[in-house]
């Protein structure tokens, strides 16, 4: 441990701190709707992927030698391995021609994104991106069901389903 980790201790607290209330509270929209991700895993992966990116801009630091292209590719890995528990809570129903949970999933990718951009301290980044997401969740489906009003389904789709394609 360097001499100097602890004169960094309030910025840490600050970055893991943010990524956990954010990812809280798009977690808390997701327990509101009763889905499988909510509060407590929303924000431990925004804390995770905080954490992972707050370690690698610190080797970053700590090793003069080292590019940003580690830091890149540390920020894929992350997303990419985090799209996997969001596959996690996609469900594909027999009886109708219906996914589910697939707010959920993009739900857990962007709280990751927010961790990452909060590990990175990009505050007005994350800041726009959260209240962003906040919206889409909270005036999304209000939206969709407006445009289904005025723009039904055809009669066909409605009783049926979207028709079978193969591939």
């Amino acid at each position: 441990m360097y001499a100097n980790d602890f004169d960094e201790f309030p910025q840490i607290l600050l970055r893991l701190g943010a990524a956990m209330l954010l990812g809280g509270a798009i977690g808390a929209n997701r327990d509101l709707h009763h889905k499988p991700a909510g509060l407590r895993v929303l924000a431990l992966v925004s804390i995770g992927s905080a954490l992972v990116t707050m370690l690698m801009l610190n080797a970053s630091a700590r090793q003069p030698t080292m590019t940003y292209d580690g830091l890149s590719r540390v920020i894929q890995g992350t997303l990419q391995g985090i799209g996997f528990l969001g596959a996690g809570v996609i469900m594909h129903t027999q009886s109708r021609y219906e996914i589910h949970g697939m707010t959920t999933a993009a739900s857990i990718w962007v709280t990751s994104a927010l961790g990452v951009a909060c590990g990175m301290g990009l505050w007005a980044h994350t800041l726009a991106a959260f209240f962003v997401s906040v919206t889409v969740l909270t005036l999304g489906r209000y939206i969709e069901k407006t445009i289904l009003r005025i723009s039904p389904l055809p009669k066909d789709e409605q009783a049926h389903g979207p028709p079978e394609r193969s591939l």
